[in-house]
């Protein structure tokens, strides 16, 4: 089966963030992902999941344990298991990007409080 938006499961995360879940496994998890501007996630890790982060559209800042790295369109950026993290959308316009987590994150999500 051929997947896109239109026909994937879609959720809303954060505040009006989309998440169109294209492939989820226990092996891996592939979702499109779309950040309105001013938008973050919490800070938070995954204990076996490693991330990947491709950027379709715009500028994405990701906290990764103590840094910060502005990732541009048609970049991407790898997350190890454990490392805390967290992406933002800091810029004036809609982000949008693939994220591949492997395995799933499914019940591998640990928030850190601020």
């Amino acid at each position: 089966m051929i997947h896109n938006k239109e026909n994937s499961e879609h959720y809303i995360w954060g505040n009006q963030c989309d998440s169109w879940v294209l492939k989820n496994t226990q092996n891996v998890s592939i979702k499109q992902e779309k950040m309105p501007a001013g938008t973050s996630e919490k800070l938070h890790y995954h204990k076996v999941a490693e991330q990947f982060f491709y950027i379709l559209k715009g500028e994405a800042v990701f906290r990764i344990n103590e840094e910060k790295f502005w990732v541009g369109q048609g970049e991407s950026i790898s997350i190890e298991a454990g490392s805390k993290h967290c992406i933002s959308n800091e810029s004036a316009e809609e982000i949008e990007f693939l994220v591949i987590s492997n395995p799933s994150t499914d019940h591998d999500r640990i928030e850190i409080k601020e």
